[in-house]
């Protein structure tokens, strides 16, 4: 016996959250708090304001989002049908805001010395998608806390800005 559970786990499939998405595109830095009060069950509001809040050097600010992130993202799961193990593709976008809830909570608690808290998480991506962490690892946090590979960047990225 290796202790793995022998029986396959289906997949758990998170809903997509449009206008979640949709708010955080028209968000900037300082309005993305608006879109987590508007929307205050999703993961995904929850962990870009966690990475804006990293960026500014606020790692403790960071930490308490991202952990209010990963205890919706663990209740949506649940409504999802998933019992505590199993996969939870990154390749569904819509599961990717409790992904990055999670990776958002073990960076924080990396930068805090809470070793067992990083080490329970690893695992826990590691097994929901063996991927994610190499995956969030490469990605760049823009200031306003959008990542460079987001399906939806902010549509101030569109404009350029000088003098002419």
């Amino acid at each position: 016996m290796t202790g793995d559970n022998l029986i396959k786990q289906p997949e758990t499939l998170l809903p997509a959250e449009p206008e979640v998405i949709e708010a955080l595109r028209r968000a900037d830095s300082g309005s993305i708090s608006g879109v987590v009060e508007a929307h205050p069950t999703s993961s995904l509001a929850w962990a870009v304001l966690a990475d804006a809040t990293h960026l500014e050097g606020r790692t403790l600010e960071s930490y308490a989002y991202a952990r209010v992130g990963y205890h919706r993202g663990l209740d949506a799961l649940r409504k999802a049908g998933w019992h505590g193990q199993g996969p939870v593709r990154w390749t569904h976008e819509p599961n990717r805001g409790v992904l990055r809830a999670l990776y958002a909570l073990r960076r924080a608690a990396g930068e805090i010395n809470e070793q067992n808290e990083f080490d329970r998480l690893t695992t826990f991506l590691n097994g929901a998608d063996p991927t994610v962490i190499s995956r969030l690892d490469q990605e760049t946090i823009t200031p306003d806390g959008y990542r460079a590979t987001d399906p939806a960047p902010p549509t101030e990225a569109f404009f350029i800005r000088g003098e002419n």
